[in-house]
């Protein structure tokens, strides 16, 4: 049996008791773009019910829960997770979709940075002409790693953050000089068809992950569509197509 056959087999067992179709609306962490779009059409295609995935930070993604919103299932780092949990706002149904870890990106055609070790990773960020990362919880970890090594001082006036790795990828892609992008490996491998190129993860003595699970919002419009796709979320056929996204 090929792959899709053996996906969509999967899916129609998780979700064989759904009563009727229905309409998710999602809420995701936007390191996972690539890997949900593909698990999504998947499980649309077997299951029959309709997927509106909306992506965001993790930061947006708690602001606008706890502003209020409700959607169907949250997908965001396990904190987040368990902080709306105890805020009973999810239910106990959830999945662990995987972790993505950070990647440094230039742009086709630009010099590449060694970054084989961690003060190969140090010396071309002294001697790149501009970096790019975010705000976000990556972001943040890569600034705090800049400081650990002892250059965020002398590199800061160089460097240009915005709120999402979206946004930093689009300014790679339209950068000039030797600029250094960072940002979540799968945000990367999602622009390699306009001409980013990932360079490669960060060292592995320095890598950082961010882990992502999926939860149910409590009183989700969908009911029990809601948990099947969660539970989707956790077979081996989405987790292969999370895995050909860059999400381990």
């Amino acid at each position: 049996m090929k792959t899709k056959q053996i996906a969509g087999a999967v899916v129609a067992m998780v979700v064989f008791n759904a009563a009727g179709a229905a309409e998710l609306k999602v809420l995701s962490a936007g390191a996972l773009e690539p890997g949900m779009k593909a698990a999504v059409a998947e499980f649309q295609k077997a299951s029959g019910h309709a997927v509106k995935i909306t992506f965001n930070t993790a930061p947006q993604i708690r602001k606008r829960i706890t502003d209020g919103e409700v959607h169907d299932v949250v997908v965001a780092p396990p904190a987040v997770i368990d902080e709306f949990a105890k805020a009973g706002k999810l239910g106990q149904d959830r999945a662990n979709v995987g972790r993505v870890g950070m990647g440094v990106a230039v742009r086709r055609g630009a010099p590449v940075p060694d970054i084989s070790s961690p003060e190969a990773l140090k010396k071309s960020v002294l001697d790149a002409e501009s970096l790019v990362f975010n705000r976000a919880s990556s972001g943040i970890y890569l600034e705090n790693l800049l400081k650990k090594m002892g250059v965020y001082d002398q590199v800061e006036k160089k460097t240009t953050r915005y709120d999402d790795a979206a946004a930093v990828t689009e300014h790679v892609l339209k950068g000039k000089g030797r600029e250094i992008g960072f940002a979540p490996i799968t945000e990367i491998l999602l622009h390699r068809d306009r001409g980013l190129r990932l360079v490669g993860p960060l060292p592995a003595e320095v890598q950082n992950y961010t882990s992502y699970a999926a939860g149910v919002m409590t009183g989700a419009p969908s009911g029990s569509a809601a948990q099947d796709f969660v539970r989707y979320l956790g077979t081996p056929a989405a987790k292969a197509t999370f895995t050909a996204a860059g999400i381990e």
